[in-house]
């Protein structure tokens, strides 16, 4: 009996030493306080974007970094930091001011910026950091022979002809207060039949000629590949989107180094190196981290 109960005491020992090891093991030498966990959306951009500023900041502080990409929503992402189960992610000033903040559609960028950047302080204790560059607003997208048929240049253009086609479209565009119904009720038009399919789908189903349009992010890798057009937004109904990194300020309190850092990539990516990066992804079936990493050494940003 005496032997069993020092056996039990050393497999307990065993396992309180195995935990504090594995800890120790967790943080490299590092306490938790200097750990920074990246999160990001669940698309290719954001995958990219969530190991830009990972890789970023591990190779140029000395805080340990996890990225967890694909976490989910916008909701997910943002409520994941604003709780602290994470620290920062790159966010969209559009998604914001209409989605998080629940406030009507801006057109001018310097004003949604200078809004979300001071309401999200006030009322989240987050602080957006400077816009890399890239605006990955909706658009409306149809194959180049179509715009060719239809002489479409503008969504305007598309008013007189949108029911002869059929639009395909992710649902959350279908939901959103800047997206379809906005969008037909200010340029009064209704398509012959919308279609609710995921991203990725859009662009098969537009490729086999099942649809004839699609809502589209302007940094959409596929959009290049397929030759498809967007069409101008002549009524300026579409919100600026610049994407920029959002930081609980607790962390920024913590580590002002991030904020440093994460401002040289400000203004250093504009929407046509961001559709390539894409579609090295989406196209290509490159890893998102391979090819963050290629494009901060080839601007200098990292060894």
């Amino acid at each position: 009996m005496k032997k069993g109960w020092l056996r039990k005491v050393g497999m307990l020992a065993l396992t309180l030493t195995m935990t504090v090891l594995a800890g120790c093991s967790v943080l490299t030498g590092t306490k938790a306080s200097d750990s920074v966990t990246v999160v990001g959306k669940n698309f290719s951009e954001q995958d990219i974007m969530a190991y830009l500023v990972g890789t970023m900041l591990e190779k140029n502080t000395d805080l340990q970094v996890t990225v967890k990409p694909f976490l989910g929503g916008t909701d997910v992402a943002f409520q994941s930091v604003k709780s602290g189960n994470a620290d920062l992610y790159v966010e969209y000033t559009g998604t914001g001011l209409v989605n998080i903040l629940g406030e009507e559609v801006q057109t001018d960028p310097q004003q949604v910026y200078d809004r979300v950047k001071t309401a999200f302080l006030e009322k989240y204790q987050l602080e957006w950091l400077e816009p890399l560059g890239f605006n990955n607003t909706y658009a409306i997208a149809v194959p180049k022979e179509i715009a060719e048929k239809y002489s479409l240049k503008t969504i305007s253009d598309l008013q007189k002809h949108a029911g002869e086609l059929v639009l395909g479209t992710e649902q959350e565009f279908m939901e959103r207060p800047d997206g379809l119904k906005g969008l037909t009720a200010l340029y009064q038009m209704q398509f012959k039949d919308v279609k609710a399919m995921d991203h990725g789908l859009k662009y098969k189903a537009i490729a086999e000629g099942s649809i004839q349009a699609i809502d589209a992010y302007t940094t959409d890798g596929q959009l290049a590949k397929q030759d498809l057009v967007i069409l101008e937004d002549d009524k300026h109904f579409f919100p600026p989107y610049f994407a920029a990194p959002l930081v609980r300020s607790e962390t920024l309190k913590a580590h002002p180094e991030i904020k440093e850092v994460l401002n040289k990539l400000a203004g250093k990516l504009d929407d046509k190196k961001m559709a390539e990066m894409n579609a090295q992804v989406d196209v290509d079936k490159k890893q998102a981290k391979d090819v963050a990493e290629a494009w901060l050494k080839e601007n200098g940003l990292i060894q």
